[in-house]
């Protein structure tokens, strides 16, 4: 078990594996277990860094809202501290935001960007043909939001994944340990839906990274992810992007060997770019 101090929160991390480094930056409502289907098999190829972000699980938990601003810089210097700079930084959903929001004001500290179904809604508030469906996660997202508020973790927990991000009866498909965390961890949701600036990204200075990058989605995911990959991919000219058959918003638990096999190619494909 390690820990680590960075702007004066403790972070507790986990590293291990050899050669080129990676870090994994983990979603909402989850911590570092959630890579455990892939991190073995990356272990192998790559020099790992996993994490449990700010207010997650073995981490420290401060008092008052937080912002995704924190979590970047956490991660930057996380990865500074850690001898992780530059690396190949992967990210989903929320992890996936936080990365991206990272590499538009630090670029020189990736290697490469991966990132999954990140939940930038602020990119596509002007796609009226997602209008319905958006709404809709809307309102399912208010009353997750609604059950935290009255301390009801479980109820917040399985709607948040049966009604928002995957499909009816996916809570009960999810590992065990997975529920449990998502359980835990709550709480943070609060945080990262206060912050006025969740759904927001700096497309400007995001198209000042010229490293690789590759954007991912699955076919399962709820159809405004599509549209954000797409946004993120004009802003990225030089991006790769990929669609994970059969898989949802986290692939790495759904789909692991593809999701490892997935981003060894995008590597070893631009190492000489990176």
């Amino acid at each position: 078990m390690s820990r680590v101090e960075v702007n004066g929160v403790e972070l507790f991390y986990e590293a291990g594996g050899d050669g080129d480094p990676l870090v994994l930056v983990h979603g909402s409502w989850g911590d570092h277990e959630t890579w455990t289907p892939v991190v073995r098999a990356l272990a192998l190829r790559f020099r790992v860094l996993i994490y449990d972000r700010r207010g997650h699980s073995q981490s420290e938990r401060p008092p008052g809202p937080g912002s995704r601003f924190e979590d970047e810089e956490d991660l930057a210097a996380l990865m500074e501290t850690l001898g992780f700079a530059p690396a190949y930084v992967v990210g989903n959903s929320f992890g996936a935001s936080t990365v991206l929001g990272l590499a538009s004001r630090r670029p020189e500290l990736f290697r490469g960007i991966i990132a999954h179904d990140p939940p930038l809604m602020g990119l596509v508030t002007d796609a009226p043909d997602l209008l319905p469906s958006a709404a809709e996660a809307g309102r399912a997202m208010e009353s997750v939001l609604e059950h935290l508020r009255a301390d009801r973790p479980l109820d917040a927990a399985r709607q948040f994944v049966e009604e928002v991000v995957l499909e009816p009866g996916a809570w009960d498909h999810l590992p065990e340990r997975v529920r449990d965390t998502f359980v835990a961890n709550a709480p943070t949701v609060l945080d990262e839906q206060s912050d006025p600036a969740w759904a927001d990204l700096d497309l400007d200075g995001l198209s000042h990274y010229t490293g690789p990058a590759l954007l991912s989605k699955g076919t399962q995911s709820p159809p405004w992810f599509a549209a954000i990959t797409d946004r993120l991919a004009k802003a990225l000219p030089q991006a790769e992007t990929h669609t994970f058959e059969g898989a949802g918003h986290i692939p790495h638990l759904s789909h692991p060997e593809a999701y490892v096999q997935r981003l060894i190619a995008f590597v070893d494909g631009n190492r000489d770019t990176a």
